[in-house]
């Protein structure tokens, strides 16, 4: 019988000290049977985000270790950093790979959220497929008002954690709280501007992202529903999360995208459609990175995408076609894209 292997992404809300980065490393790669595949950090972001791969059991066991020693490491009372978060380990995603249904990777994930809720008594909140309610599914959901927020958050009824304590008492002061859940695969990846706004890096965001922008009249208002509710206007592509911001250690503004359905919006669409985008702001895109790992299809599909549209030969061998999605896309411009490390087959 062919091994169960899920994969976990855990964000955690520190991204330059690497003292801390490393000893959590130590505590993922002291479980046995686990691979940790990727560490990408970011100054400015404040974050990390922790890419391992193992059997349920080894995973649910790594994550744990690494929830635990977060919480004890990092003071969310003190923390700064441009990604929105509300926790030291802000979100941790379990990922089915191969040989598992994401039915059986929800119990993985939800016993997992108990047992940090209950020993480590940080609030969780069950997003994606583990959400019980329709507003948990989305992270931005669970995560809006950010740690600043969560103290009046904790109060309201319908967004009472899912496990752990439900008041913001003076640990909960230190961890923040946590999302943990089973997703399917998401690619975290972020699109680079010749510019220096972070104004104009949202409004591209706006445009694409599926949520969309709030609808205003003539002079700047919002624009409200019978109900009283705001209105928005629908971006252009489903499936997909994005932000602006700017990023000091690159001295550029970064559309910043979640793609979490990439059956419905692949890799190379939002790509071109920021492309196209961006040159209604007056401003060009230069290249992008991934954060973390990729599948081996998404570079494949990248690659004869674009290299139908310029009416070039498809049949080309597999490397081939990965070198020409990372020089079409600009995936080297920051940091060097390795294929044995970012992409996710190659490390199954």
């Amino acid at each position: 019988m062919k091994n169960k292997i899920i994969e976990c992404v855990p964000n955690i809300s520190e991204g330059s000290n690497s003292s801390i980065i490393n000893t959590i490393a130590n505590e993922i790669k002291s479980v046995k049977g686990i691979k940790l595949i990727n560490i990408d950090s970011g100054e400015a972001a404040n974050r990390t985000v922790f890419t391992f791969l193992g059997e349920p059991e080894n995973v649910v066991k790594a994550a744990f270790k690494l929830i635990k020693k977060t919480s004890e490491l990092i003071d969310m009372s003190i923390q700064k950093g441009e990604h929105p978060r509300f926790g030291a380990t802000d979100v941790c995603p379990l990922i089915p790979i191969s040989n598992i249904s994401i039915e059986e990777t929800i119990e993985y994930a939800n016993n997992l959220g108990k047992k940090v809720g209950n020993e480590l008594e940080i609030p969780v909140y069950l997003y994606e497929s583990s959400a019980t309610s329709k507003e948990r599914i989305n992270l931005a959901n669970c995560r809006a008002g950010e740690y600043e927020g969560l103290a009046n958050k904790m109060l309201i009824p319908k967004w009472k954690p899912d496990f752990g304590p439900s008041i913001f008492n003076e640990s909960v002061k230190k961890t923040g709280a946590i999302a943990i859940g089973a997703r399917k695969i998401l690619i975290a990846y972020n699109i680079n501007l010749n510019t220096s706004s972070k104004k104009i890096a949202h409004q591209i965001a706006s445009e694409l992202r599926e949520s969309g922008k709030i609808k205003r009249d003539e002079n700047g208002f919002k624009v409200l529903d019978k109900k009283g509710k705001t209105i928005r206007i629908p971006g252009k592509l489903k499936a997909l999360k994005g932000i602006g911001w700017y990023i000091e250690d690159f001295k550029k503004a970064q559309v910043s995208y979640n793609l979490t359905d990439i059956d419905i919006t692949p890799l190379h669409i939002v790509f071109e459609e920021t492309v196209k985008t961006a040159k209604k702001f007056g401003v060009k895109v230069t290249g992008s990175e991934l954060i973390g790992l990729i599948p081996l299809q998404s570079m494949i599909d990248t690659a004869d995408y674009f290299l139908k549209k310029e009416n070039q030969s498809i049949n080309i061998s597999e490397k081939d076609k990965i070198n020409y999605s990372i020089n079409k896309l600009g995936l080297n411009e920051l940091k060097s894209f390795n294929p044995e490390k970012n992409i996710i087959d190659y490390n199954l």
